[in-house]
């Protein structure tokens, strides 16, 4: 070797270990990220993700957290390579080297690593994207919905994380450059990281706050505009959650330098703390990350349990197998029809009842907005006749389900689920009723506080058969009335193909008047023209608010399923095209669960391998003065396991608290439904935990290998 450069090639050869390490970091950052950003930014994903949704904003605080957790990962990394990198341009430095030269080569290093890394994830993170949701396709479901397009703009996000991956690299490297005590470069790579004295109430403290945090980042929302009717900048949540993260800091502190063990027993132990203890910065920033990417992973992953045990349980407890409602001057398919159809069909119709509700408009309070610099305000105004909604009398409903309740004149009943829940969704508390086409007047009294209990009829008012009888007189046009049916057959689960037959001739019937989405309301839209605004939920206005409108010839697409008004309630349809109904929602929520997972099994492998890289000198001289095998595995166990098992329990445990915290305070109480689906949630921790622990056993014995254990 002649020259300088022929020696730091050299060099680089001989440390080839800590370039793969740094370019494999990069390079898994910038894919992940790609290919989250990839997914969410599809107009397939968009079309079903309702803007400013509760489905969109948990998709973007997951992506939030991966592109924190993956940042803060290249960091690591690279802070490790610059660590290594410091003893052989201390020694160039000595030997005469300008730093001229070291930069030419280094920055010239550092220009391979990253925008080879860079562009290569790049490149690859839109094909994983697809691969992704092809195996999804092939495996789960499969339609013409499913087909996955692409958004040129998602590539603008992963440019900018490639940006500030490539300029992070160049920016340590120049700071790393500028050091100019020569013997400090030297030593840089023998340097600890240790934390300054921790106290023993760190742990509890810790958990205190995460406590405290959890709950007022999820109610100061709920604060801000119930009590101060005010709509805050999302950044209010965010800043509500910061004693979360100091706690999780505090707690996982704890952990790294005092540990859990009491009494002679930690000594023990003594080794792995120490090491654990003098490398802690580094050691807290990899756990945290990890901790916060498993949450959100499992986050994620809960969507689907939840989802799906809960439909599944609400289809099979519903009293009635068939049930459909239509506005009453549809030319729609008769008794007559349905039994002809279901008898070539092959089903037995065993009961048969329907009836009829009124549209009538409903007293209410609105509101009225205010922008300001820090978010909305606004303030409630009363209003006579704000909306309509659809009113029974009570021979009516008892007729349709079978119960026998007696309203008393001048008093109005709200249809409430089967928990006596009305889930937000409506106000019970109604007042004055008009009658759409002569204006007439009814002032009620709400029993509110004795609501009826039948989901199938979920949101609609009963009144006394007489009132009813009154306010109706005048309601000329069908149009006013809404047509409800109810039947059941003998084999609910084999008349699938009665069931899709059925669901397709009430669309044929419908006419374009009613191809609404199930949000429109004539009586709300009726009060928008009175004060001269548009009024959004109209079929010719969704586009404009950025809402999918109802298509009759989409009639299979999760949006006709979902939203349309007068969708049917069909036990059979709706548990076998559950799948395809909510084949995004599902899809999109376990690609993030795996691009999270992907990224903590990637982040804990490597930081244990920077374990055997950083320490080997160590267990060389834990060696040398007689430490057995058995002692250096039990030590490199112990090491390994706090990277892995610390985070994994701290985030497990955390997120299935928030998710049982937030299941209780939607509506004080826990549902038989939430409880098996939190129970189904268990089983996906125990199944992913099982994953992460062969994980944890094979980077424990690749680290072994790497130390000659």
């Amino acid at each position: 070797m002649r020259t300088f450069s022929e020696v730091y090639a050299a060099l680089r050869r001989q440390n080839r270990g800590h370039y793969r390490m740094l370019t494999g970091c990069s390079f898994f950052s910038v894919l992940l990220i790609t290919a989250y950003v990839t997914m969410m930014r599809s107009p397939t994903v968009l079309t079903v993700l309702p803007e400013g949704g509760d489905s969109r904003k948990q998709v973007m605080m997951v992506f939030v957290l991966a592109c924190v957790g993956c940042a803060m990962f290249t960091l690591y990394a690279s802070s490790i390579f610059f660590r290594q990198k410091s003893r052989e341009t201390g020694v160039f430095l000595l030997l005469g080297a300008s730093r001229k030269q070291i930069r030419t080569l280094l920055f010239s290093d550092l220009a391979r690593i990253s925008f080879g890394s860079c562009i290569a994830g790049a490149v690859l993170g839109a094909p994983l994207a697809w691969l992704i949701w092809r195996v999804f396709r092939l495996v789960v479901v499969d339609s013409e919905e499913m087909v996955l397009t692409f958004d040129p703009t998602a590539g603008l996000f992963a440019l900018c994380f490639s940006v500030f991956v490539i300029v992070m690299l160049f920016v340590m490297g120049a700071r790393f450059l500028r050091r100019t005590n020569i013997i400090d470069v030297v030593n840089e790579s023998h340097k600890t990281e240790p934390i300054r004295e921790v106290k023993a109430w760190y742990g509890t403290v810790g958990i205190v706050l995460m406590i405290v945090g959890g709950l007022l980042g999820y109610l100061a929302p709920t604060f801000c505009v119930r009590v101060l009717q005010w709509y805050p900048p999302s950044i209010v949540s965010g800043i509500c959650y910061i004693p979360l993260f100091i706690g999780l800091y505090l707690l996982l502190l704890h952990t790294v330098v005092n540990g859990w063990r009491r009494g002679k027993s930690r000594y023990k132990h003594i080794i792995t703390t120490s090491i654990m203890k003098f490398q802690g910065r580094q050691t807290v920033r990899n756990m945290l990350v990890i901790t916060v990417l498993i949450a959100g992973a499992y986050f994620a992953s809960f969507y689907t349990p939840m989802l799906g045990v809960g439909a599944m349980m609400g289809y099979a407890e519903r009293p009635i197998d068939y049930a459909y409602h239509y506005r009453a001057d549809q030319n729609m398919v008769t008794e007559s029809e349905v039994r002809e159809m279901a008898k070539e069909e092959g089903v037995t119709i065993t009961s048969w009842v329907e009836g009829e509700g009124a549209e009538l408009g409903m007293d209410g309070t609105t509101q009225i907005e205010t922008e300001t610099p820090v978010g909305t305000t606004y303030t409630t105004e009363y209003v006579e006749m704000l909306s309509s909604e659809i009113v029974l009398s009570e021979r009516t409903y008892n007729a349709l389900t079978g119960q026998q309740i007696d309203v008393q004149p001048g008093h109005i009943r709200a249809v409430c689920d089967d928990n006596g829940d009305n889930q937000n969704m409506f106000d019970p508390d109604v007042t004055r009723l008009t009658n759409l086409v002569t204006g007439e007047v009814m002032h009620v009294t709400p029993d509110s506080d004795a609501p009826l209990c039948y989901t199938m009829l979920f949101g609609r008012y009963v009144l006394d058969d007489g009132d009813y009888e009154t306010i109706t007189r005048g309601l000329e046009g069908r149009k006013w009335f809404d047509h409800i049916v109810f039947f059941n057959v003998s084999d609910c689960d084999a008349s699938y193909a009665f069931a899709k037959r059925l669901f397709h001739a009430i669309v044929d019937c419908s006419s374009p008047e009613v191809e609404v989405i199930d949000a429109y309301n004539i009586g709300a839209e009726q009060y928008y023209q009175s004060i001269g605004k548009e009024y959004a939920m109209a079929p010719e206005n969704l586009a404009k608010y950025q809402l999918s409108p109802i298509d009759y010839d989409q009639r299979d697409s999760s949006d006709f399923r979902l939203y349309w008004k007068y969708m049917p309630q069909f036990r059979v349809l709706d548990q076998n095209d559950f799948v395809r109904t909510m084949a995004v929602y599902l899809m999109l929520f376990i690609f993030i669960a795996i691009i999270c997972f992907a990224a903590v099994i990637i982040i804990a492998y490597t930081r244990c391998l920077t374990i055997a890289l950083a320490n080997k000198q160590l267990y060389e001289d834990l060696r040398h003065l007689g430490a057995s095998p058995d002692y250096l595995f039990r030590t490199v166990r112990g090491q390994v396991s706090r990277v892995f098992i610390t985070p994994c329990i701290v985030g497990t445990i955390g997120i299935f608290a928030l998710y049982a915290m937030i299941m209780y305070l939607n509506d004080n109480q826990f549902t038989f439904q939430e409880l098996v689906g939190m129970g189904a949630c268990l089983i996906i921790v125990l199944a992913c935990t099982f994953v992460i622990y062969g994980v944890y056993r094979s980077a424990r014995k690749q680290v072994c290998r790497l130390l000659g254990i």
